[in-house]
């Protein structure tokens, strides 16, 4: 038998043997679902996922179905995501994380700083342009408040320096 003729058809059979009657059945049962369900949007029971940035309340942000397509829930998700952002870089510059510190300490805010970050770019990953926004702005805030604010010129090793 030649290894060829066994390659994948694009009606989904193997090469060289004709579907059965079954297969086309369920074939066809395939593509009316498909039919049936395109063009829903967010209220169908199936699940939407954005590839591009969009802009919109209707967003699905960490949880299956949250905030949905209420106005309040979105902004909560949206206040959510700027906290955690604020709290990340707040971790990141804080002064209980030094090295002469508790070990057990150091790796707890270690430990939070990997979760917060994660839960973010999760919510970023929802490519909902408004949580992108606050996302940034709550890394910028945070930055300047805990790792601007708070330190002196000489201390200031976050930023590398632009010499070659």
């Amino acid at each position: 038998m030649n290894m060829d003729s066994m390659a994948m058809n694009d009606d989904g059979t193997m090469g060289g043997m004709p579907p059965t009657t079954s297969q086309k059945e369920s074939m066809g049962r395939m593509d009316m679902d498909m039919d049936m369900n395109m063009g829903r949007g967010m209220e169908s029971n199936k699940t939407m996922t954005h590839m591009t940035f969009y802009w919109g309340k209707n967003a699905w942000i960490l949880f299956h179905g949250w905030p949905g397509s209420s106005t309040g829930m979105y902004i909560l998700a949206l206040v959510l995501v700027f906290v955690l952002a604020l709290i990340m870089e707040c971790l990141a510059n804080s002064n209980a994380a030094t090295a002469k510190s508790n070990g057990i300490l150091r790796t707890l805010i270690h430990t939070l700083r990997v979760l917060f970050s994660y839960l973010v770019m999760l919510s970023v990953m929802s490519f909902n342009i408004g949580v992108f926004v606050v996302a940034i702005a709550g890394h910028a805030v945070g930055f300047f408040v805990f790792g601007v604010l708070n330190k002196s010129p000489e201390k200031d090793s976050d930023i590398s320096s632009m010499a070659c």
